[in-house]
């Protein structure tokens, strides 16, 4: 577990199933990503995350506020499994609730899921990557002092070349 301020990133629940269905449906949310998922597509991923964790001891963690233990989202650090120049690697994500964006969550609970990854985990670099258009999570990446080269953008493999959402941003962040 991982405790900010206002957050606590934890393994996943059972209950989590529900809102993280409602959440993988939304297609704001989801406008960055091929698209909305179905309760069976949510269900396998929230699966595959925590396979992650008990393989790796990390993964995309249950992000609830400590006030009062809503569900929000995810925050955590996890290995991609597609292939592409700067893998193999860690990267570090989050997906929230709409009802939660614009409050700092992101950023504090990504900073939090950094220093981690470096000071618990003893990693040397993290990186984070998203569509180009994805304004929103880009931000958060240089508000955790993450670092864009142009030179390092890619086409993500999982997507058909020629896809409006192929060509990617690659941000890093090193321990210090």
């Amino acid at each position: 577990m991982i405790s900010t301020p206002r957050l606590l990133l934890r393994p996943w629940k059972d209950s989590d199933r529900d809102p993280f269905a409602r959440l993988n449906a939304d297609p704001e949310v989801m406008e960055f990503l091929p698209s909305p998922l179905s309760r069976s597509e949510s269900d396998h991923l929230l699966d595959r995350i925590n396979a992650h964790l008990a393989q790796h001891g990390f993964t995309f963690f249950a992000a609830e506020l400590r006030e009062n233990s809503a569900f929000i989202g995810f925050i955590g650090i996890a290995r991609p499994s597609f292939q592409a120049h700067f893998t193999p690697c860690i990267e570090v994500g989050w997906r929230l609730a709409r009802r939660y964006w614009n409050q700092g969550l992101a950023t504090e609970g990504a900073q939090a899921a950094l220093r981690h990854g470096f000071e618990e985990l003893k990693l040397d670099e993290i990186v984070s990557f998203t569509t180009a258009a994805n304004l929103r999570s880009r931000r958060v990446m240089e508000k955790i002092r993450m670092t864009h080269d142009p030179a390092d953008d890619f086409d993500h493999p999982n997507l058909p070349p020629g896809h409006a959402l192929a060509r990617h941003v690659l941000y890093r962040a090193r321990a210090s």
